[in-house]
């Protein structure tokens, strides 16, 4: 665990990567209540948790329902980190190059589900056109166009946010 996390810390401290994501190999994580679940025992190297047809279904939903504001490509607003005269955040990139990593997959799920939290942005709730599936797959499309090293150090900032979760 602690050579996991000092190689995670690394990857966050580091954070210049480049070449394809991994083929999607993984599973589905479970989301509780909290849309948190512990994992006890992570592996040498973090799995894509998403399937092959979970990214291909989200990539159609992303340009459905999300490209307008994020960009075709995910690459967010060119201003994302400047508030706009709204006071409100413009849409982040959305591949990596942006916050969206720092955030556990609860959190994004959230985010997709029940919009910007606080009024600190314009995004909207999709919890009445989008299912819980869709969602996730919209993640899955998203993250698997972060870099290896990003998606590691995303990887163990949501093993913290579960172990959190269960007060561990």
């Amino acid at each position: 665990m602690t050579r996991w996390l000092i190689s995670g810390l690394a990857a966050a401290v580091v954070m210049t990567a480049c070449g394809a994501p991994e083929e999607p190999s993984a599973t589905l994580p479970q989301l509780s209540a909290t849309g948190l679940e512990p994992i006890i025992d992570p592996p040498a190297t973090p799995p894509r948790w998403y399937k092959f047809e979970q990214v291909t279904q989200g990539k159609r939903l992303y340009v459905e329902h999300c490209a307008s504001c994020h960009g075709r490509h995910g690459e967010g607003s060119a201003d994302w980190r400047r508030r706009g005269p709204d006071g409100k955040l413009p849409p982040p990139p959305l591949i990596g190059t942006g916050h969206t990593w720092h955030h556990p997959l609860a959190i994004l799920y959230r985010v997709i589900m029940h919009g910007s939290p606080g009024g600190q942005g314009n995004m909207p709730a999709w919890k009445d056109k989008l299912s819980r599936d869709e969602a996730l797959s919209v993640i899955a499309w998203f993250q698997s166009r972060w870099p290896d090293k990003i998606y590691e150090a995303g990887y163990v900032r949501d093993l913290q946010a579960r172990a959190d979760a269960a007060g561990q």
